[in-house]
């Protein structure tokens, strides 16, 4: 680092230290590229939050933090830099180079920017949420609902996505509970007839989830109350699922770019955005399912674009 704080001689910069972007770093490093990965946290993003994973090829079962030392390693092993900061923007320059701020003050500039910065889950906010991430308390149906083979489970949410976790969820529950705040479901029709129809689940309407409580070995109960009346209950459950929203990272890019409704990045499929040099991989961007194998898919495809994309430009500035 200068003495400007600024960083320039750079092929790449990696905003995000998920799968997506410990495996960017990977392949960036074996491509002699050279580059660095900013990540806010630990390296490992949302792997940090999962107990345990049983659907990523090569481990029948690990835990997440240990698949994220692994892919720590690995990335390390071919000379991945890892910072700890926290990008706050990506700006695109009149030369077409990027411009990476960081909010210590420090600022990157490369050709190529790979976001990988996932999003976040919206929470409930309530007391024990935290407490039991990855001990019955998920975001994910497809991660975990195998860890819940014939038990009683809660789903709260009201739209597509929890009605569509829900329907999923029952084929290793015995019970699946849909818990929403209103007296109707936000999800579309289709969804809910389907729904209505599965005799493993039965909606609890009008009432929130005030608090998650369990012991040592995971969640067993959840506080409710009722949103019209104001009366109170507890439902027995071993886990909940939560999916009220989930917000892409997509706001660090400081221009218009192509993207869905939801703020999902749209990409070509060489991973590259509607700007370009600006690459984006995993969890934030348009794809039917979000999962460690689909991210790290995503990174590679991306970095092997990125050293393509920067021998082209290297070869028409030479012209």
């Amino acid at each position: 680092m200068t003495d400007s704080r600024e960083q320039s001689e750079l092929d790449v910069v990696i905003v995000g230290g998920g799968p997506a972007g410990l495996c960017a770093a990977m392949y960036a490093g074996r491509g002699m590229l050279k580059s660095i990965l900013i990540e806010r946290g630990l390296p490992g993003g949302e792997l940090l939050n999962t107990e345990k994973i049983e659907d990523y090829p090569g481990f029948v079962s690990v835990l997440g933090r240990d698949l994220a030392e692994k892919m720590t390693e690995h990335a390390k092993a071919f000379g991945a830099e890892i910072i700890q900061d926290n990008v706050e923007g990506i700006h695109r320059q009149e030369d077409g180079t990027f411009r990476v701020e960081t909010s210590s003050g420090n600022v990157y500039r490369a050709p190529t920017v790979l976001l990988t910065a996932g999003g976040t889950p919206t929470k409930l906010g309530v007391p024990g949420e935290a407490e039991y991430a990855g001990r019955g308390v998920s975001y994910c149906a497809v991660c975990d609902g195998a860890f819940f083979r014939n038990e009683i489970i809660a789903v709260v949410g009201g739209g597509d996505a929890a009605v569509e976790e829900a329907a999923y969820l029952t084929r290793y529950a015995e019970k699946v509970y849909l818990i929403h705040r209103r007296d109707s479901l936000r999800a579309s029709k289709l969804l809910q007839d389907r729904l209505f129809a599965d005799p493993k689940i039965e909606v609890i309407w009008d009432t929130e989830v005030t608090e998650i409580t369990g012991d040592p070995g995971g969640v067993k109960e959840l506080s409710l109350r009722n949103t019209a009346d104001g009366s109170t209950s507890t439902l027995s459950v071993t886990g909940v699922f939560i999916f009220i929203g989930f917000r892409p990272n997509s706001d660090l890019i400081k221009e218009h770019f192509d993207h869905d409704a939801a703020g999902y990045v749209i990409t070509d499929d060489r991973m590259m955005t509607s700007i370009p040099g600006l690459f984006a991989a995993g969890d934030l961007r348009v794809q039917l399912t979000r999962q460690i194998t689909t991210a790290v898919g995503d990174a590679t495809t991306a970095a092997i674009a990125v050293e393509k994309y920067l021998a082209d430009r290297k070869a028409l500035s030479s012209v």
